[in-house]
């Protein structure tokens, strides 16, 4: 059974079980309507009283889990997070946790994990703590790769919310692991002499599908046919998914003045043991002509190279693509052969860049 007067002390927050102290800001909680106390909470103020007196340590002293508010430095219940599903036998417990909406964004979630993470391997026996969250979910994603948890795969239409099914991710911790974050490529602008690069964002939705569907596009990549903004969505929001796994970054290459999309960036097939990476692009058709490409791949290689401690990009082209095998070779890309039937049966010609081209 888990301690019933733990407290868990961190930079910002204070890990501690609910109480009768909590009654007014409970009951203004409830009130407001917002949602992020434990499950089993009362939906009516009348409900209060009884769920601090005894409902919130239901859990506790069932031996499954235990429900703690989170409390800042005034000691105003800022959120909760709890351990639940909990197996003495197995040695696994599962984390969850529910920020008030005005204190989201700091922080505050990803600090709670990790304290009472730290707590869990310091004070039990427990060898493994789950963590799951909805595959769009991206705050809730981005916790949990932030508090080292690894992500271990993804299940299909697990959850029914109000709004539909959803994927669940499942993360976990081992005793064994290391509390550090997996890696990951962190979301930055780059600028060049004509163009900036930002993280792709939602008002990019139209722009990517138009170029996407393009005619030319359609020829030359292996983008899905019949391309929407639906696809365009889904592609945004992977790219993100990617990111936090390590595996991915991409970038929209837009006008400064203007803000007008001109080329999509991506890194994909990150290799951490060996620092090496690949680059794909796609250019809008009202862009073509104009060495836009050849200027933000060669940002990004750069960045990678000189920021991020990188010693190999990988650029692949279809051998009936020129116009791409030029952006290569204009960004300094060396040709180093031809990859046979790589891309749905069709030959990719393999170009390289390391540092040392950039000197």
């Amino acid at each position: 059974m888990f301690d019933p007067d733990v407290s868990i002390v961190t930079a910002r927050l204070t890990l501690r079980p609910f109480g009768p102290q909590d009654a007014a800001r409970i009951r203004s909680i409830v009130e407001s309507g917002v949602r992020f106390l434990p499950p089993g909470a009362p939906s009516h103020v009348s409900g209060v009283a009884p769920w601090l007196a005894h409902g919130v340590h239901e859990l506790r002293k069932s031996g499954q889990g235990v429900h703690l508010a989170m409390t800042d430095v005034d000691g105003v219940v800022v959120g909760a997070i709890s351990l639940f599903k909990t197996s003495w036998s197995a040695g696994t417990t599962e984390v969850g946790y529910g920020v008030h909406p005005l204190y989201r964004g700091r922080g505050l979630a990803t600090e709670a994990v990790r304290g009472l993470v730290e707590w869990v391997f310091e004070t039990t026996e427990l060898r493994r703590i789950d963590l799951t969250a909805n595959l769009d979910n991206a705050a809730s994603l981005r916790v949990a790769q932030k508090a080292g948890f690894t992500w271990e795969g993804v299940l299909r239409s697990a959850v029914m919310d109000d709004d539909g099914q959803h994927d669940l991710v499942v993360f976990g911790l081992l005793r064994g692991d290391g509390r550090r974050p997996a890696p990951t490529l962190p979301r930055a602008e780059l600028r060049t002499q004509r163009l900036l690069l930002r993280p792709l964002a939602p008002a990019d939705v139209p722009d990517l599908a138009a170029t996407a569907a393009d005619p030319l596009t359609q020829a030359r990549t292996g983008v899905p046919r019949g391309y929407t903004e639906e696809h365009a969505r889904t592609f945004i929001e992977s790219v993100e998914r990617l990111r936090l796994r390590g595996a991915g970054i991409g970038w929209a290459a837009v006008h400064p003045a203007t803000g007008r999309f001109a080329v999509n960036v991506d890194l994909r097939d990150i290799d951490w043991t060996n620092r090496t990476a690949e680059v794909g692009y796609m250019t809008a058709p009202w862009a073509r002509g104009r060495g836009y490409a050849g200027e933000a791949v060669l940002a990004v290689a750069r960045w990678l190279f000189e920021s991020q401690g990188f010693h190999r990009l990988q650029l692949r082209a279809a051998v009936g693509n020129p116009e791409s095998q030029r952006v290569a070779e204009k960004a300094g890309f060396t040709r180093e052969g031809v990859a046979r039937a790589s891309l749905a049966g069709e030959d990719l010609v393999v170009f390289s860049l390391v540092p040392s081209d950039l000197v």
